[in-house]
């Protein structure tokens, strides 16, 4: 085990994004059984606690730039603060969104439509956030979801809101596409995975980590596209299942993306002011753990004195005769009992 390369490629933004759409995800589903009756307001606590760490992160990290001129002398740290602020505005409107959600699944007096506004508007200028992202080399997965889905939130607001009636297999056409045009992303990851191993002349670390993509994303599209099956199943009313057993496959699929958060590297350093990745930044904040991150430990077995000579012999066959003539002669002394 070693500390240091656990975390070197850690990327604590997802990881509290995925656990926390995890536990609502949990969360919601009970809520929608009846097995709890908490409010909504409850319901939605994990959402509010990411919103809240990524309000007081980008504070901080403004402060931090404001507070300190020289951390602006690099043109990298402008690009990852302009990152952050673009971030912020994208997560402060997603907050309006779930407010706005929350408010309709308590006291239900909006249209869904209304409701879905500010996510439609997020899709729009997702798209110009992803070009800018993809120029400066910068990470939008959020961005991208928004943007190859404005057309799915609006369905969602029309058929919700009883505009329309179609079934809900039809509602979901635009999902469906994205989740094919996955599918075939995940074949192509196995394909290139298979070749790799196969391919002598590649080294063992490329070959291990197109397996563990490979792997990662057919765990985490495969639950995706069963979960939707489930649920457009279920709201047409066509099956019989909780809506905790019809989400249980994005369990896998948020679990997936937590332990893919631990190799995701990246993310922004600005976040609370850290200008470091984010284990430079914790161990230079305790000085403790970098006497553990400096030790690696290591499970073997270790082989006795027989098990050392057969392995000498072996290497250098001349220790033969040199152990024969070294071994001492023991006499052998019969012993007969009286009778």
């Amino acid at each position: 085990m070693n500390l240091q390369t656990l975390f070197q490629d850690f990327n604590p933004s997802k990881f509290v994004v995925h656990t926390c759409l995890l536990v609502f995800t949990a969360l919601f589903a009970i809520r929608l059984d009846n097995y709890v009756t908490w409010s909504f307001w409850c319901v939605f606590a994990p959402i509010w606690i990411w919103k809240v760490l990524v309000i007081l992160g980008a504070t901080v990290g403004s402060y931090v730039w404001w507070r300190y001129p020289h951390f602006r002398l690099d043109c990298e740290a402008y690009i990852h603060y302009k990152s952050m602020l673009i971030s912020l505005a994208l997560h402060l409107i997603l907050l309006m969104f779930e407010l706005l959600v929350c408010d309709k699944l308590e006291s239900n007096r909006h249209l869904w439509i209304l409701v879905f506004i500010p996510l439609i508007f997020i899709s729009i200028v997702s798209i110009a956030v992803c070009i800018w992202a993809v120029k400066h080399d910068r990470s939008f997965e959020l961005e991208l979801f928004c943007a190859v889905n404005v057309l799915q939130f609006i369905f969602l607001a029309l058929r919700l809101d009883g505009f329309i009636s179609w079934s809900w297999e039809v509602v979901f056409v635009p999902l469906w596409i994205v989740m094919c045009l996955s599918l075939v992303g995940v074949l192509y990851t196995i394909i290139f995975a298979a070749i790799l191993l196969r391919t002598p002349e590649v080294n063992a670390q490329q070959r291990r980590s197109s397996f563990k993509s490979a792997l990662g994303y057919t765990f985490l599209v495969i639950p995706i596209l069963i979960f939707q099956v489930l649920l457009a199943n279920k709201l047409d009313g066509e099956i019989r299942l909780s809506y905790t057993a019809v989400v249980s496959p994005l369990f896998i699929s948020f679990t997936t993306l937590i332990l893919m958060s631990f190799s995701a590297k990246g993310g922004n350093r600005w976040w609370f002011g850290m200008r470091k990745d984010f284990c430079a930044f914790v161990l230079g904040a305790c000085p403790l753990l970098q006497e553990y991150a400096n030790i690696a430990y290591h499970s073997e077995r270790r082989s006795n004195g027989v098990e050392l000579q057969q392995q000498n012999e072996k290497s250098d066959p001349a220790n033969v005769k040199k152990a024969d003539l070294l071994k001492p002669v023991l006499p052998i002394i019969s012993i007969e009992m009286p009778d």
